[in-house]
């Protein structure tokens, strides 16, 4: 796998993960009644969570791995599992439906410093961590990391320059989360969100073939495990 090809797929992978434009509807539903720059102020700090918890488990998952004894393989299947579920759960339904159901829900007495607090608060918790960095975005990101370690430095320039490349996306989507809406709708958000799950669950079949072959002898074909090697 060339350089080129490794920032490719480390970037359609994360970007599928955190899915910023399949998020959009979550964004405005919980930051609903609050002020454009309140709500850019919002979204800045959520890129940034994401840029820094990214970059934090793309160099130190490995180390983590070894710490705990988990083989590569082994972790590579596992989070193929995980990246499948995910990704099924989002071509089947829009999962993000739950969280706008209930960020829709109106906050009596809220206004002010208060109304911004707890929009935010809503956010940090049950939105930027668990829904954009849950447990398929960090599996991907040490996976990744994995096979950057081939590339020495430019592997881990390569890297960061992907997670912050889809930090800015994220941002610049939750800044357009009005364009966005309007221009997509709610039929064209749900067709991205079931797109994109449709590409997680084939790199996770790729992920579980991948691991299959590195602990195996002769189980899975070469070409099926590292398609398109060069």
């Amino acid at each position: 796998m060339s350089q080129a090809d490794f920032a490719v797929n480390f970037f359609v992978a994360l970007f599928a993960l955190i899915d910023p434009l399949g998020n959009v509807p979550v964004f405005a539903a919980a930051t609903a009644g609050a002020l454009p720059r309140q709500r850019a102020q919002i979204a800045l700090y959520v890129s940034l969570f994401v840029l820094g918890f990214t970059t934090f488990f793309y160099f130190s998952g490995v180390a983590l791995l070894e710490f705990f004894g988990i083989s590569l393989p082994a972790f590579r299947i596992a989070g193929g599992v995980i990246l499948f579920l995910m990704g099924l759960q989002m071509a089947r339904d829009d999962f993000t439906a739950t969280f706008a159901e209930a960020a829709d829900a109106p906050e009596a007495g809220a206004g002010g410093r208060s109304y911004a607090r707890r929009r935010f608060e809503r956010l940090i918790v049950p939105f930027a961590m668990p829904l954009l960095i849950g447990p398929g975005a960090i599996s991907t990101v040490v996976i990744f990391s994995s096979q950057a370690r081939v590339f020495g430095l430019a592997g881990a320039a390569i890297g960061v320059a992907v997670i912050a490349a889809v930090s800015v996306c994220t941002l610049l989507s939750f800044l357009a989360t009005p364009l966005i809406s309007r221009l997509l709708g709610r039929i064209g958000l749900t067709i991205v969100v079931r797109v994109l799950g449709l590409i997680l669950c084939a790199m996770a079949v790729q992920f579980i073939l991948g691991g299959i072959a590195e602990s195996t002898v002769d189980f899975i074909r070469p070409e099926a495990a590292t398609p398109y090697a060069k």
